[in-house]
Protein backbone atom coordinates (compact mmCIF):
# COMPACT_ATOMS: atom_id res chain seq x y z
CA UNK A 1 0.00 0.00 0.00
CA UNK A 2 1.37 3.34 -0.95
CA UNK A 3 1.97 6.56 1.44
CA UNK A 4 -0.71 8.63 -0.65
CA UNK A 5 -2.99 5.64 0.43
CA UNK A 6 -1.99 5.75 4.24
CA UNK A 7 -2.04 9.71 4.55
CA UNK A 8 -5.20 9.91 2.74
CA UNK A 9 -7.00 9.38 6.13
CA UNK A 10 -5.27 12.05 7.80
CA UNK A 11 -5.95 14.41 5.23
CA UNK A 12 -9.53 13.83 5.19
CA UNK A 13 -9.59 14.37 9.20
CA UNK A 14 -7.61 17.44 8.36
CA UNK A 15 -9.63 19.08 6.40
CA UNK A 16 -12.90 17.93 8.71
CA UNK A 17 -11.42 19.43 11.71
CA UNK A 18 -10.82 22.82 9.35
CA UNK A 19 -13.66 22.57 7.94
CA UNK A 20 -15.62 22.37 11.10
CA UNK A 21 -13.79 24.95 12.64
CA UNK A 22 -14.91 27.06 10.00
CA UNK A 23 -17.62 26.67 10.19
CA UNK A 24 -17.88 27.64 14.08
CA UNK A 25 -15.98 30.27 13.28
CA UNK A 26 -18.23 32.09 10.48
CA UNK A 27 -21.37 30.83 12.18
CA UNK A 28 -22.04 34.11 14.42
CA UNK A 29 -20.87 36.08 11.42
CA UNK A 30 -23.46 35.13 9.46
CA UNK A 31 -26.03 34.66 11.78
CA UNK A 32 -25.38 38.66 12.76
CA UNK A 33 -25.16 39.42 9.41
CA UNK A 34 -28.73 37.84 7.71
CA UNK A 35 -30.77 38.85 11.00
CA UNK A 36 -29.84 42.98 10.83
CA UNK A 37 -31.85 42.73 7.53
CA UNK A 38 -34.79 41.30 8.98
CA UNK A 39 -37.67 42.64 10.78
CA UNK A 40 -37.45 42.56 15.05
CA UNK A 41 -40.71 39.66 14.78
CA UNK A 42 -38.73 37.78 12.22
CA UNK A 43 -35.27 37.86 14.43
CA UNK A 44 -36.56 36.36 17.25
CA UNK A 45 -39.44 34.39 15.32
CA UNK A 46 -36.78 32.33 12.62
CA UNK A 47 -32.93 33.54 13.18
CA UNK A 48 -31.41 31.35 11.58
CA UNK A 49 -32.83 31.81 8.25
CA UNK A 50 -32.43 34.16 5.33
CA UNK A 51 -33.89 37.18 5.45
CA UNK A 52 -37.43 36.65 2.43
CA UNK A 53 -39.51 39.29 0.68
CA UNK A 54 -41.81 39.39 3.82
CA UNK A 55 -39.15 39.67 6.74
CA UNK A 56 -36.55 41.50 4.67
CA UNK A 57 -36.15 44.91 6.49
CA UNK A 58 -33.69 47.71 6.39
CA UNK A 59 -34.86 49.57 9.73
CA UNK A 60 -31.86 49.02 11.68
CA UNK A 61 -29.44 50.18 9.27
CA UNK A 62 -31.52 53.63 8.57
CA UNK A 63 -31.78 53.54 12.66
CA UNK A 64 -27.57 53.51 12.92
CA UNK A 65 -27.51 56.33 10.28
CA UNK A 66 -30.04 58.42 11.45
CA UNK A 67 -29.39 58.55 15.49
CA UNK A 68 -26.10 58.63 17.30
CA UNK A 69 -22.61 59.98 14.85
CA UNK A 70 -22.42 56.33 13.46
CA UNK A 71 -19.65 57.88 11.07
CA UNK A 72 -17.81 59.94 13.70
CA UNK A 73 -17.14 56.26 15.30
CA UNK A 74 -16.23 54.91 12.61
CA UNK A 75 -13.77 57.38 12.13
CA UNK A 76 -12.90 57.51 15.54
CA UNK A 77 -12.14 53.95 15.38
CA UNK A 78 -10.38 54.16 11.93
CA UNK A 79 -8.05 56.39 13.41
CA UNK A 80 -7.16 54.59 16.70
CA UNK A 81 -6.47 51.41 14.92
CA UNK A 82 -4.34 52.54 12.11
CA UNK A 83 -2.30 55.10 14.30
CA UNK A 84 -2.11 52.01 16.72
CA UNK A 85 -0.95 49.80 14.01
CA UNK A 86 1.78 51.71 12.96
CA UNK A 87 3.32 52.53 15.69
CA UNK A 88 3.20 48.75 16.79
CA UNK A 89 4.82 47.58 13.62
CA UNK A 90 7.40 50.33 13.48
CA UNK A 91 8.72 50.37 17.50
CA UNK A 92 8.19 46.70 17.36
CA UNK A 93 9.77 46.22 14.06
CA UNK A 94 13.16 48.06 15.43
CA UNK A 95 13.00 46.33 18.69
CA UNK A 96 12.90 43.13 16.94
CA UNK A 97 15.69 43.98 14.64
CA UNK A 98 17.93 44.89 17.52
CA UNK A 99 17.34 42.09 19.48
CA UNK A 100 18.00 39.80 16.84
CA UNK A 101 20.38 41.60 15.37
CA UNK A 102 22.35 42.87 18.14
CA UNK A 103 24.00 40.72 21.15
CA UNK A 104 24.79 42.66 24.35
CA UNK A 105 24.36 42.28 28.07
CA UNK A 106 20.38 41.47 28.71
CA UNK A 107 19.49 40.44 25.42
CA UNK A 108 17.65 37.49 26.18
CA UNK A 109 16.16 38.74 29.57
CA UNK A 110 14.89 41.67 27.55
CA UNK A 111 13.55 39.25 25.10
CA UNK A 112 11.25 37.69 27.64
CA UNK A 113 10.46 40.56 29.69
CA UNK A 114 9.01 41.46 26.31
CA UNK A 115 7.34 38.29 26.25
CA UNK A 116 5.99 38.71 29.87
CA UNK A 117 3.60 41.49 28.00
CA UNK A 118 2.18 38.63 26.07
CA UNK A 119 0.93 36.34 28.88
CA UNK A 120 -0.15 38.96 31.21
CA UNK A 121 -3.26 41.03 30.14
CA UNK A 122 -2.92 45.05 30.08
CA UNK A 123 -6.31 44.92 31.43
CA UNK A 124 -5.03 43.81 34.99
CA UNK A 125 -3.05 47.48 34.91
CA UNK A 126 -6.45 49.43 34.32
CA UNK A 127 -6.29 51.33 37.23
CA UNK A 128 -3.01 52.17 37.20
CA UNK A 129 -3.43 53.42 33.24
CA UNK A 130 -6.52 55.85 34.02
CA UNK A 131 -4.74 57.25 36.80
CA UNK A 132 -1.44 58.02 34.44
CA UNK A 133 -4.12 59.38 31.76
CA UNK A 134 -5.87 61.79 34.63
CA UNK A 135 -2.85 63.05 34.98
CA UNK A 136 -1.49 63.69 31.89
CA UNK A 137 -5.09 64.96 30.84
CA UNK A 138 -5.93 62.52 27.91
CA UNK A 139 -8.67 61.12 29.38
CA UNK A 140 -11.68 61.14 26.57
CA UNK A 141 -9.00 61.83 23.92
CA UNK A 142 -7.62 59.05 20.99
CA UNK A 143 -4.27 59.55 22.22
CA UNK A 144 -4.92 57.77 24.79
CA UNK A 145 -6.41 54.86 23.69
CA UNK A 146 -3.69 54.87 21.05
CA UNK A 147 -0.64 54.77 23.66
CA UNK A 148 -2.64 52.13 25.27
CA UNK A 149 -3.07 49.79 22.45
CA UNK A 150 0.34 50.19 20.89
CA UNK A 151 1.48 48.88 24.79
CA UNK A 152 -0.95 46.13 24.06
CA UNK A 153 0.69 45.28 20.54
CA UNK A 154 4.55 45.54 20.88
CA UNK A 155 4.78 42.39 22.93
CA UNK A 156 3.82 40.47 20.72
CA UNK A 157 5.00 42.29 17.57
CA UNK A 158 8.44 41.95 18.89
CA UNK A 159 8.36 37.86 19.56
CA UNK A 160 7.73 37.30 15.93
CA UNK A 161 9.69 39.83 14.13
CA UNK A 162 12.57 38.60 16.11
CA UNK A 163 12.15 35.31 15.04
CA UNK A 164 11.82 36.09 11.43
CA UNK A 165 14.62 38.56 11.66
CA UNK A 166 17.00 35.87 12.72
CA UNK A 167 16.50 33.97 9.60
CA UNK A 168 17.45 37.40 6.93
CA UNK A 169 20.52 36.38 5.80
CA UNK A 170 23.72 38.08 7.61
CA UNK A 171 25.62 38.28 4.30
CA UNK A 172 22.68 40.67 2.62
CA UNK A 173 23.47 42.82 5.57
CA UNK A 174 27.31 42.45 5.71
CA UNK A 175 26.95 43.46 2.11
CA UNK A 176 24.59 46.35 2.68
CA UNK A 177 27.63 48.00 5.48
CA UNK A 178 30.18 47.05 3.16
CA UNK A 179 28.82 49.31 0.51
CA UNK A 180 28.30 51.87 3.24
CA UNK A 181 24.41 51.75 3.99
CA UNK A 182 23.72 52.73 7.63
CA UNK A 183 21.85 50.46 9.88
CA UNK A 184 18.92 52.39 9.39
CA UNK A 185 18.73 52.02 5.93
CA UNK A 186 19.74 48.45 5.95
CA UNK A 187 16.62 48.04 8.35
CA UNK A 188 14.32 49.64 6.17
CA UNK A 189 15.76 48.87 3.05
CA UNK A 190 17.00 45.04 3.64
CA UNK A 191 15.74 43.59 5.97
CA UNK A 192 12.04 45.15 6.51
CA UNK A 193 10.91 44.03 2.51
CA UNK A 194 11.82 40.54 3.77
CA UNK A 195 9.60 40.00 6.64
CA UNK A 196 6.27 41.51 4.84
CA UNK A 197 4.88 38.48 5.24
CA UNK A 198 5.39 38.18 9.20
CA UNK A 199 4.28 42.21 9.17
CA UNK A 200 1.64 41.24 7.63
CA UNK A 201 0.35 38.65 10.07
CA UNK A 202 1.07 40.92 12.94
CA UNK A 203 -0.99 43.45 11.65
CA UNK A 204 -4.20 41.09 11.44
CA UNK A 205 -3.73 39.78 14.89
CA UNK A 206 -3.15 43.60 16.02
CA UNK A 207 -6.15 45.03 14.46
CA UNK A 208 -8.71 42.53 15.77
CA UNK A 209 -8.34 43.11 19.15
CA UNK A 210 -8.12 46.44 18.72
CA UNK A 211 -11.32 47.34 16.54
CA UNK A 212 -13.42 44.95 18.93
CA UNK A 213 -12.22 46.76 21.70
CA UNK A 214 -14.99 47.62 24.09
CA UNK A 215 -12.75 47.74 27.51
CA UNK A 216 -10.70 50.92 27.20
CA UNK A 217 -12.74 53.09 25.02
CA UNK A 218 -15.69 52.91 27.57
CA UNK A 219 -12.57 53.62 30.17
CA UNK A 220 -10.97 56.26 29.03
CA UNK A 221 -12.45 57.90 25.78
CA UNK A 222 -16.17 57.48 26.90
CA UNK A 223 -17.45 61.10 25.31
CA UNK A 224 -19.67 61.51 22.25
CA UNK A 225 -16.64 62.98 20.17
CA UNK A 226 -14.21 60.24 21.01
CA UNK A 227 -16.63 57.00 20.85
CA UNK A 228 -15.27 54.26 19.00
CA UNK A 229 -17.63 51.57 16.71
CA UNK A 230 -18.15 48.95 19.39
CA UNK A 231 -18.69 51.81 21.91
CA UNK A 232 -21.03 53.97 19.70
CA UNK A 233 -22.92 50.16 19.50
CA UNK A 234 -23.99 50.31 22.78
CA UNK A 235 -26.22 53.15 21.93
CA UNK A 236 -29.08 50.98 21.21
CA UNK A 237 -28.88 48.56 24.07
CA UNK A 238 -31.39 50.17 26.92
CA UNK A 239 -31.94 48.90 30.73
CA UNK A 240 -34.83 47.38 29.74
CA UNK A 241 -35.50 47.61 26.17
CA UNK A 242 -33.24 47.22 23.33
CA UNK A 243 -33.44 48.12 19.46
CA UNK A 244 -31.89 44.47 18.30
CA UNK A 245 -32.20 45.60 14.71
CA UNK A 246 -29.94 48.73 14.91
CA UNK A 247 -27.40 46.66 17.21
CA UNK A 248 -26.89 43.72 14.71
CA UNK A 249 -26.81 46.38 11.78
CA UNK A 250 -24.38 48.62 13.34
CA UNK A 251 -22.09 44.86 14.38
CA UNK A 252 -22.43 44.41 10.76
CA UNK A 253 -21.12 47.32 9.67
CA UNK A 254 -18.01 47.38 12.35
CA UNK A 255 -17.15 43.65 10.79
CA UNK A 256 -16.65 45.37 7.18
CA UNK A 257 -13.15 46.51 7.83
CA UNK A 258 -11.77 43.35 9.60
CA UNK A 259 -13.20 41.27 6.11
CA UNK A 260 -10.99 44.11 4.18
CA UNK A 261 -8.21 44.23 6.22
CA UNK A 262 -7.96 39.97 5.65
CA UNK A 263 -8.92 40.39 1.82
CA UNK A 264 -5.97 42.99 1.53
CA UNK A 265 -3.16 41.19 3.88
CA UNK A 266 -4.62 37.43 3.29
CA UNK A 267 -1.90 35.99 0.82
CA UNK A 268 0.73 37.66 3.20
CA UNK A 269 -0.77 36.40 6.26
CA UNK A 270 -0.64 32.88 4.68
CA UNK A 271 2.76 32.94 3.71
CA UNK A 272 3.83 34.56 7.26
CA UNK A 273 1.84 31.54 9.03
CA UNK A 274 3.12 28.74 6.73
CA UNK A 275 6.62 30.39 6.48
CA UNK A 276 6.64 30.13 10.80
CA UNK A 277 5.70 27.31 10.75
CA UNK A 278 7.91 25.40 8.17
CA UNK A 279 10.75 27.29 10.63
Amino acid sequence: MSKATHSLPRTIAAHAVLIAYTVIALFPVVVIIINSMKSRNAIFRTPLSPPTPETFDLVGYTTVLAQGDFFLYFQNSFIVTVASLFFVLLFGAMAAFALAEYRFKGNTLMGLYLALGIMIPIRLGTVAILQLMVASGLVNTLTALILVYTAQGLPLCVFILSEFMKQVSDDLKNAGRIDGLSEYRIFFRLVLPLVRPAMATVAVFTMIPIWNDLWFPLILAPSEATKTVTLGAQLFIGQYVTNWNAVLAALSLAILPVLVLYLIFSRQLIRGITSGAVK
